[in-house]
């Protein structure tokens, strides 16, 4: 009971405490500054804040003047675009401006932060300028250099080389992941190639007594290339070619030819804040299995085809992602899939967001399945593909934010 007593004066203390300084909060709000809201996954938040100390910084959308939407996507040379949409809110209304801007596959993370916050800085200032704080802005211009043009060399080609390896272990068991990887792309108005190869390995190892060990390996390796023509700008064909192997599909090797045709309901150029695109591919595949399968088959040449529909928008109110596949083999309908893909992130009302992440497949074209049963080992340690009808995965959850609305101050004691 004295333990309770104790504990309880000591939060009654802390509270007071912290009530008595609250007072410091609106100390660091900006007089007569608009109020900005940031929607963006990635950014460092508190380099921006402390870097543009001259608007009011707010977590709730609804009691914005200005919301600023960051959105990216990847460059031709492996590099990032970085679309900032600007949109004028109340005192601003239909004030909506946009900036963008490229950095290169190799930029520190400094520099992409730095030239973020700057771009934000200048998309700031024809708001500020309608406020009282405009007149304690200055506005300054670095002298021009002169701009020569760089030769390009690699023809606009960028290749790629990765190595990876993980390692886990305890006393009783051990874990290795290794990839290796090399790709080249080629990526232009008109034409994009892509170009790669691979190889996997993965192994786990577990003691269950001193005599008896149990290892789990899986190898995959492959390359695939792919060659798409930009038609217009809604529609676009492609091409595409795969080797494959797989030991836990039961895939000794595998290839795949597929000619492809896109059409985009939305305009290319509208991609960084919405995409509806229509995708079939026809292809022909032939399958060399490691063990017989199911179906008395150790190899297989067969024609296949695919259809999906992907919508893809960001906008003020939010994000949506939705994809729908179906597929099937033309020597039997049965032999089917069908996989579909959302998820949502949305602000419903002040303060309250909502999030949903969702993927099923209705699955009935496993033709690698090996004939024989499976070991107790190949199922727990996943050695082998197993035969299921369905998988999916499913998440949902909201939150709600209240109470002082700005966030102006940046405090790293103690990290985040």
């Amino acid at each position: 009971m004295k333990y309770f007593n104790v504990k309880f004066y000591f939060l009654l203390l802390a509270f007071f405490l912290n009530f008595a300084n609250a007072d410091t909060a609106s100390d660091s709000l900006v007089i007569d500054a608009p109020n900005v809201y940031i929607d963006c996954e990635d950014c460092d938040m508190d380099f921006i804040k402390s870097e543009i100390t001259f608007v009011d910084y707010v977590i709730d959308r609804a009691v914005a003047d200005i919301h600023i939407l960051i959105t990216t996507e990847e460059t031709s040379s492996g590099g990032t675009k970085y679309t900032i949409q600007f949109f004028g809110l109340r005192a601003y209304a239909g004030m909506d401006d946009t900036l963008s801007f490229a950095v290169a596959k190799f930029d520190s993370e400094d520099t992409i932060r730095r030239m973020l916050a700057k771009k934000i800085k200048l998309g700031l200032i024809r708001y500020i300028a309608r406020t009282p704080i405009a007149d304690d802005i200055e506005i300054s211009i670095q002298e021009k250099t002169v701009q020569t043009e760089t030769a390009d060399r690699w023809h606009n080609w960028v290749f790629d080389i990765g190595l990876r390896t993980f390692l886990m272990g305890q006393q009783y068991s051990d874990y290795i992941s290794t990839r290796v990887s090399f790709s080249a792309d080629r990526i232009t108005e008109d034409w994009k190639t892509e170009t790669s190869v691979y190889y996997d390995y993965i192994e786990n190892s577990f003691e269950m007594d001193e005599s008896t060990t149990v290892t789990s390996i899986k190898k995959n390796y492959g390359s695939w290339g792919r060659v798409v023509q930009s038609i217009d700008d809604h529609w676009s064909g492609a091409g595409g070619v795969l080797f494959s192997s797989s030991t836990y599909n039961n895939e000794r090797f595998v290839f795949k030819v597929t000619p492809a045709i896109e059409y985009n309901i939305f305009p290319y150029s509208q991609s960084t804040s919405r995409e509806l695109r229509i995708y079939y591919k026809i292809g022909y595949a032939y399958y060399l299995y490691e063990e017989e399968t199911i179906y008395d088959k150790m190899e297989q040449k067969l024609w296949f085809e695919a259809l999906s529909a992907e919508l893809d928008t960001k906008q003020r109110w939010g994000s949506v992602g939705f994809s729908l596949t179906g597929s099937h083999y033309f020597y039997d309908y049965k032999k089917n899939r069908i996989t579909l893909f959302s998820s949502l992130s949305l602000s419903v009302i002040k303060g309250l967001s909502f999030n949903l992440f969702g993927y099923a497949a209705w699955i009935h074209d496993q033709l690698s399945l090996p004939k024989r049963d499976l070991t107790p080992e190949e199922i727990l340690l996943k050695m082998k593909q197993q035969a299921t009808q369905y998988e999916y995965h499913f998440s949902v959850g909201f939150s709600y934010s209240f109470g002082f609305l700005y966030s102006n101050i940046v405090n790293p004691r103690f990290g985040d």
